[in-house]
């Protein structure tokens, strides 16, 4: 095992022992996931909502950010930044948006390996909301990018770091509510807790709001090529900043609220939030990292048995198709969903992937839950592994 692994595992192991020895009557973070709550969660998507599907390369995307980061300073976050970036497509984008990513198979689906996708809809006469179709109708451009971040700094190891993240651009003509609202909802509602005044945390963690995942993680891979190789580094000199933390882990969330089962006979989904629904942690077993990956995934497990309120998780070895794809190979990491991004989303489960019913009213509050409880299973774990504390 490489040195370049130690730390991460180390602090996974010595989380994994605080977990065990917190009671509630001394365990700061089951205060702070108390913080979470399910209507302020439900209104942060709805405000992504009033962006449309917030594609990339558009007026409404640009739009979004702007929210995003703004929203971000009210909470407290204020030391905003932004990875500005080209996007140049290998082939047009035009009202698809996915630039070079795989083209839809026989029926509509696309083939990725041993993944069956339902296919992207990219026809605007599909969404039967007059004001979204308008809304949705600026086509994606190439040309310059933008995607916001804002830090916790952490007091004992300001030079260390967690990157919490999910991607805030959609496609599909409808408001992208769950893929990805409810994971960048997911993201700012933790950063919320987090930078309230009255929380310190040891170690730095940066919430990172992506742009160009629809194109094939783009917008991640962008920060992966600026900032990988600036990570730790004092600037300036003696001044104890570091605009790049090492990393010391990397968490995705990636369409938090649908799991309804598999589709029936006739293809068809229920309506309903099945009572089995859980939240499912992936790495990737082929990354270089796994095994760090693996032991942050079984620590994200027994934070979601400690602080969760409602759902399990399930811990899968196939992560893949988001942005934690780019750090993989750099940094122990792990995605959040709603369900196996194999067996279950490339299967179908989600009639709402990619399609104009992603918006917010198709979703129950048992949809609406689910996500908050993977909100809670990120905070309690993320709030163990940097040494959260209430002042």
């Amino acid at each position: 095992m490489s040195t370049k692994m130690l730390l991460p595992i180390v602090a996974v192991c010595c989380a994994c022992s605080a977990i065990a020895q917190t009671t509630p009557e001394n365990d700061p973070v089951k205060t702070l996931v108390g913080r979470l709550e399910l209507a302020k969660y439900k209104a942060t998507i709805r405000g992504l909502t009033k962006f449309g599907d917030r594609r990339q390369g558009t007026d409404r995307n640009r739009a979004a950010i702007d929210w995003i980061e703004a929203e971000l300073k009210s909470f407290g976050c204020t030391n905003t930044e932004r990875i500005r970036y080209e996007y140049k497509p290998a082939t047009p984008t035009g009202r698809g948006g996915r630039g070079n990513a795989p083209r839809p198979g026989p029926g509509g689906a696309r083939i990725r390996g041993d993944i069956r996708e339902v296919g992207v809809n990219n026809d605007p006469n599909q969404q039967h909301d007059s004001r979204l179709r308008e809304l949705n109708s600026q086509e994606s451009t190439p040309g310059p990018r933008e995607e916001v971040y804002c830090t916790k700094i952490g007091t004992t190891h300001p030079e260390e770091m967690y990157i919490v993240g999910a991607h805030m651009d959609g496609i599909g003509w409808g408001e992208a509510a769950n893929d990805d609202g409810s994971g960048t909802a997911l993201v700012m509602e933790i950063a919320r807790v987090l930078s309230s005044p009255d929380v310190t945390t040891e170690r730095s963690i940066r919430f990172a709001l992506w742009n160009n995942e629809e194109t094939g993680l783009n917008g991640a891979r962008a920060y992966v090529d600026q900032r990988k190789d600036l990570q730790g580094k004092e600037d300036p000199p003696g001044s104890g900043k570091y605009p790049e933390p090492k990393w010391l882990g990397m968490i995705q969330h990636d369409m938090m609220m649908f799991d309804h089962g598999a589709p029936l006979a006739d293809g068809t989904v229920s309506p309903h939030q099945r009572p089995e629904a859980d939240v499912n942690i992936e790495f990737q077993m082929t990354s270089k990292l796994a095994a760090g990956a693996a032991e942050l995934a079984w620590l994200f497990r027994a934070a979601n048995e400690k602080y969760a309120t409602d759902y399990p998780a399930a811990v899968g070895p196939h992560m893949s198709n988001t942005d934690s794809t780019p750090f993989m190979d750099l940094v122990p990491s792990i995605s959040l969903r709603e369900g196996e991004r194999g067996s279950q989303i490339g299967a179908g489960w989600d009639p709402t992937h990619h399609q104009p019913i992603d918006v917010y009213s198709h979703f129950s509050d048992g949809d609406f839950r689910l996500g908050l409880n993977a909100a809670q299973t990120t905070l309690g774990a993320v709030a163990q592994l940097t040494g959260a504390k209430l002042k």
